[in-house]
């Protein structure tokens, strides 16, 4: 009989944190496609720039004040977002629950201002190929936005249960700051895009 080697991986944690974790894989790995698909709509709209005569098209640039104040929300919440992926690395519970209800209403602050960002856009989706793609790349990441706050409320609610307390949560609350930060520097460019290049 051929003797075999075993190993005693009863020790071993049952989920760890950052590259350890299967989760940390899976969020970046959503992030590269979810960038990728960022890259290739700005790559649309430099693309239309290019064949335009004018840019915009037929419109004014749109309104700063409602993407700016977008822009300085999400900059704004890149300190308890770090905040809260120390604490739950550390499994420090009560100041993650503090920290989840904060990165909550950050999560909100920028979905009100932005209901109104799409008007400041001035121009329709359906107006033009200027329109389209403007409204593509805010409908976008409007859509992270929100993704992320429903996953930001679901852990919200389930750190305040005996579930919150286990690392495999923890660990989730740490993949959501890091994914919250890919939300918000997928949004620089596309600011950039939107607001800035229309006014060189």
């Amino acid at each position: 009989m051929r003797e075999r080697a075993v190993v005693d991986l009863s020790r071993l944690p049952l989920h760890g944190f950052g590259t350890s974790s299967v989760t940390w894989w899976g969020t970046a790995a959503f992030m590269l496609i979810e960038g990728t698909g960022f890259a290739l709509v700005i790559a649309v709209y430099l693309y239309l720039m290019s064949l335009a005569t004018t840019w915009p098209i037929d419109a004014p640039p749109p309104d700063l004040l409602p993407g700016t104040l977008v822009t300085l929300i999400l900059i704004a919440s890149l300190v308890p977002n770090y905040l809260i992926s120390r604490w739950a690395q550390a499994q420090q519970l009560r100041k993650v629950r503090i920290g989840i209800i904060v990165m909550s209403l950050l999560g909100i602050a920028p979905l009100v201002v932005r209901a109104f960002e799409f008007n400041a856009l001035r121009v329709n989706w359906d107006t033009n190929a200027y329109g389209s793609v403007i409204w593509v790349l805010l409908g976008l990441h409007t859509t992270h936005l929100i993704t992320d706050l429903v996953d930001t409320l679901v852990l919200a609610a389930l750190v305040f249960t005996r579930h919150g307390r286990t690392p495999r949560r923890l660990g989730d609350v740490q993949d959501n700051a890091m994914y919250w930060n890919f939300v918000v520097l997928a949004w620089l460019p596309i600011y950039g895009c939107i607001y800035w290049v229309p006014r060189l």
